[in-house]
């Protein structure tokens, strides 16, 4: 986090306080990781490119509205809330796309918010060395990985959502991305580095 960027728990604190700059600073904060948390849940659903950009924003209407009724304190608790309105939309909006009930075993996590390790994003439990969900469940701040996300060339940010929030298996991310199953590896493995150095330097 830039040293000019006051704590998401300060944020919270000065909203709740009534402070309209404050409430609008933590709303834009969050948009880049409600973008990534809706695209993973619906298209995991879906099993297709889907817009998830009216759900975003029918979340954070929702929250806005309701910030009020947000009881939490730190940056833990206020991904937690969102997620929380973000999940209720998203199983309203899949229903709607496709005409049945949502597919609760397709749900995944982004970053690690008290899951199990069997439950966060990309994890393989047949793999014998690091996943994608084990370097990103390393990662503290959810906020700083999404704003990280967005700062990699959009091939980078792809396969990393591809793989690592969406769980898909190589062969499955290289038929997204019209790729070679080994060139499909080799972009995720650079994509991995990039994304850790960004993390490092913040």
């Amino acid at each position: 986090m830039p040293a000019t960027q006051q704590p998401v728990s300060e944020l919270i604190e000065r909203a709740k306080a009534k402070d309209p700059a404050a409430l609008d600073e933590l709303f834009a904060r969050c948009r880049q990781y409600l973008n990534l948390v809706a695209r993973a849940r619906v298209e995991s659903w879906l099993r297709a490119k889907a817009d998830a950009s009216d759900l975003v924003q029918q979340t954070m209407m929702e929250a806005y509205r309701g910030f009020e009724r947000f009881e939490g304190r730190t940056e833990g608790e206020w991904i937690a809330w969102l997620k929380r309105i973000l999940e209720h939309n998203a199983a309203d909006f899949v229903r709607q796309y496709q005409g049945q009930k949502r597919h609760v075993g397709k749900e995944v996590a982004i970053g690690p918010a008290g899951d199990s390790t069997a439950s966060r994003p990309g994890f393989d439990p047949q793999s014998p060395i690091e996943t994608p969900s084990q370097a990103l469940a390393k990662i503290e701040g959810e906020l700083q990985l999404a704003a990280a996300l967005e700062q990699l060339a959009a091939d980078h940010r792809e396969v990393i959502v591809l793989r690592n929030l969406q769980r898909l298996p190589f062969d499955e991310v290289a038929q997204r991305m019209d790729r070679s199953r080994p060139a499909a590896q080799m972009l995720w493995m650079r994509a991995m580095q990039k994304l850790q150095e960004l993390m490092q330097s913040t």
